[in-house]
């Protein structure tokens, strides 16, 4: 079962790993930005992070949740609204979503939880979503094609990876 959840405190240690040992899904996220944080100082930042969120109130809207897979803390999905090289003067949040866990990929969990938070997100009043990526992370491509979303905004050769250079891309779902 998937479920979207509040960060829990033994959340820490994956952040901690995905960060500093597991950084494998960083090729796929942003891969022109580099891990460089120590054990140490991840553990200090997520507690730093957990700490934070933890006064939350239960009726505030959640830019941020984990996910979880048949108990398994996969990964993490969340919404913000600078969307860096485009203009989002409506201030629609944007989506993105991260599984650093390589054996849940590809089972649909990840359209599944895009999905479940889209549906949150519209509980609370939003209507209209944009998701972002690159050119190169096919997976992101398809999740976003099968959830319906346009293509608004391409900058071509925008992004640098591995010495080859790849198009920016912003989708916009209307529901």
């Amino acid at each position: 079962m998937l479920v979207l959840r509040d960060m829990i405190e033994n959340d820490i240690e994956d952040y901690v790993r995905w960060f500093t040992k597991e950084t494998e899904w960083g090729n796929w996220d942003s891969p022109w930005e580099a891990f460089e944080g120590s054990e140490d100082d991840e553990r200090k930042s997520w507690t730093e992070y957990y700490d934070s969120v933890q006064s939350i109130p239960d009726d505030v809207v959640r830019w941020k949740y984990e996910i979880e897979l048949d108990g398994t803390h996969i990964g993490w999905i969340c919404s913000y609204t600078d969307l860096g090289y485009m203009e989002n003067k409506e201030n629609v949040l944007a989506i993105g979503l991260d599984i650093p866990c390589i054996e849940k990929r590809k089972s649909g969990c990840g359209t599944k939880a895009f999905q479940m938070y889209m549906d949150y997100l519209k509980e609370h009043g939003h209507n209209s979503f944009y998701t972002q990526t690159w050119s190169g992370n096919l997976a992101m491509v398809r999740v976003a094609e099968k959830l319906g979303f346009k293509e608004v905004c391409r900058k071509e050769n925008y992004r640098e990876v591995d010495g080859r250079m790849y198009d920016a891309i912003t989708w916009r779902l209307d529901l």
